[in-house]
């Protein structure tokens, strides 16, 4: 049995599972999809939160766009916005934060309605699930944070180390958030962001790059379409090899990668084209995603898929004269990883087992990015550990488990503690 030190047997006593799930849906309540008006409330009801729960100093401030935009690393953006609130508390001492913990406030659009069992942003509890846009991406991990902060407050203990709360908007549209964050000067020795990783620690993101290619045709009337060229059918042989451009890139992947079926998916989301049912279309606009490869540069990635286009346009007899324009708007994910071997896995691992008593959680990779990279791209040993099943979020069956969340913020505590020291 898991003795504890004093220090970590008050704290973990005072987590308070009641008080976690009543946080939990009061942030689902709130409906903060990324880019809304609801995305800088949220920053502002958390702000007044770390304050309660006694941070040493809370930084909220409304971020420059223009100079963020400018920025020669500025990830991309999938929604228009009018404003980004950043929002960092510290607890404990010292000057710089020895380990941060991370979470995005934001959450992706609803959908369709009628696909949802109540109202999206009513968040329902049933049995030890709470169901609601945002309950697993990822509220449940700012949940747990917060969690871990009131049992500080509540059991007295105070750390040696100074511990950094960075909650950030934009993670869903490419990562504003975190990237202002950093851009400020709020860095720190380790960061810990509580995505949802199902029961394991997830160490390394893909990355993932949205494309847009702009096809042409030549328009004519639908009874006579000799005459014109379908911006469809020229597509068709564009898809095809972007198709086997996936499979390629897909060979001998990254074994912390190695259990997903298409580690490095690509995929084409959305194609308008046509405006009238008896004419041939002249232009089609295709959009979708490419996965990049653990430690690929984005640039690579792009080179080769515009190389790719570029072959299939060189062995079409239309696209030969009208070659297909490929351009990159929207969130522009790299890849990153905690290094081979850094003391971060073991510490949370560790923590975790101690805490509730269970197996090591393994180590694995995750097919999607996420702020992940942002933090391990400015030197900050980062890994990805918190509530939740992936495969849920962004659907209608949307929910996280309280007893599981509670685990994640047992886990946390005796983290942040054994990282920090007290005194």
């Amino acid at each position: 049995m898991r003795v504890y030190t004093e220090a970590e047997a008050a704290v973990l006593a005072a987590i308070d599972e009641t008080a976690l799930a009543r946080t939990l849906m009061e942030l689902v309540a709130v409906p903060s999809v990324t880019g809304s008006a609801a995305e800088s409330e949220i920053q502002q009801v958390l702000a007044r939160k770390l304050e309660e729960l006694g941070a040493s100093d809370v930084d909220l401030w409304a971020m420059d766009l223009g100079e963020l935009y400018a920025d020669p690393g500025f990830p991309g953006l999938e929604v228009e916005r009018d404003e980004a609130w950043g929002l960092v508390g510290y607890f404990g001492g010292g000057e710089e934060a020895g380990l941060i913990l991370q979470g995005h406030v934001d959450v992706v659009p609803a959908g369709d309605p009628g696909a949802w069992d109540g109202d999206p942003f009513v968040p329902r509890v049933r049995g030890e699930f709470v169901h609601g846009r945002g309950a697993c991406d990822m509220k449940a991990g700012i949940a747990a944070q917060l969690a871990v902060l009131a049992a500080l407050r509540e059991s007295g203990v105070r750390l040696r180390g100074r511990l950094g709360v960075h909650f950030v908007v934009g993670e869903e549209d490419g990562g504003i958030g975190a990237f202002g964050t950093l851009k400020r000067g709020h860095t720190g020795g380790a960061c810990v962001i509580s995505e949802p990783t199902g029961g394991t620690v997830v160490t390394a993101n893909a990355g993932a790059l949205t494309f847009r290619l702009a096809v042409n045709g030549l328009a004519a009337h639908a009874s006579s379409r000799e005459r014109g060229v379908s911006a469809l059918d020229a597509f068709l042989p564009v898809h095809r090899a972007l198709g086997e451009l996936e499979a390629e890139r897909n060979r001998d992947a990254d074994p912390l990668l190695a259990e997903y079926p298409i580690p490095y998916s690509l995929s084409v989301g959305t194609v308008r084209t046509g405006d009238w049912a008896s004419s041939v279309p002249d232009l089609l606009v295709a959009e979708g995603r490419l996965g990049v490869r653990l430690g690929e540069e984005p640039a690579s990635a792009r080179a080769a898929f515009e190389a790719r286009v570029a072959q299939v346009c060189a062995q079409d007899a239309w696209l030969r004269d009208h070659p297909v324009e490929v351009t990159w708007p929207g969130g522009q994910f790299a890849s990153g990883r905690l290094p081979a071997g850094h003391r971060l896995l073991g510490l949370v691992q560790g923590a975790h087992a101690d805490a509730n008593g269970g197996a090591v959680p393994r180590e694995r990779g995750a097919t999607y990015g996420s702020d992940l990279r942002h933090y391990a791209g400015a030197g900050i040993p980062t890994l990805q550990f918190g509530p939740g099943d992936i495969g849920v979020a962004h659907s209608a069956r949307e929910a996280v488990s309280v007893p599981e969340t509670v685990g994640v913020a047992r886990t946390l505590a005796l983290a942040v503690l054994r990282e920090l020291g007290t005194v």
